[in-house]
């Protein structure tokens, strides 16, 4: 299998490994034509004003993250960045970037009582961000203090569960 099969395989993996472990449902649609990887949903969430929430991950996996001040510099598909920017969408959308060691050898470590997973995860929310020229891809800035973890995909479906989405600072 290609590397970049691998590396997609290995961020599902990873969101349906903290999915199971938050009590969310992933599912992964049959077509990605709106930029959509994967959907988590919960059934009778609790403290929020909608009993199933729903969110939507576009996952993006790389070895080669460019890091500056404090974000990653992330090269995004032109039709992606228009896709997760869309501000009349039902469900709200997050992109998400997984970095993971050069050597795939180095993304899990075997122990006699644990498996150690070697990478992060990062979310944005690009939604409501300006038209680009761009006619192939968006350089989009993720924030490092945005780590996803199983506590942060639990606070962006208690917010879909309450209407609200995570926003962007749309001054970046």
């Amino acid at each position: 299998m290609h590397i970049t099969k691998r590396m997609e395989q290995f961020n599902l993996a990873y969101l349906c490994a903290m999915a199971a472990q938050a009590g969310m449902n992933p599912s992964k649609l049959d077509v990605d034509d709106d930029s959509v990887d994967l959907q988590l949903t919960a059934t009778n969430w609790p403290g929020g004003r909608r009993r199933n929430p729903i969110i939507q991950l576009q996952l993006k996996c790389t070895a080669v993250a460019k890091v500056a001040d404090d974000v990653i510099k992330f090269s995004l598909s032109k039709k992606n960045y228009d896709d997760l920017r869309a501000e009349d969408l039902t469900v709200p959308r997050y992109l998400v970037v997984m970095r993971v060691p050069e050597t795939e050898h180095a993304w899990i470590q075997h122990n006699d009582d644990h498996m150690a997973l070697h990478n992060s995860c990062y979310w944005a929310s690009i939604r409501g961000y300006p038209p680009r020229e761009n006619t192939t891809s968006v350089t989009v800035d993720i924030p490092l203090a945005q780590r996803l973890t199983t506590e942060g995909l639990c606070d962006l479906l208690s917010k879909a569960s309450n209407g609200e989405a995570a926003w962007p600072n749309l001054g970046a």
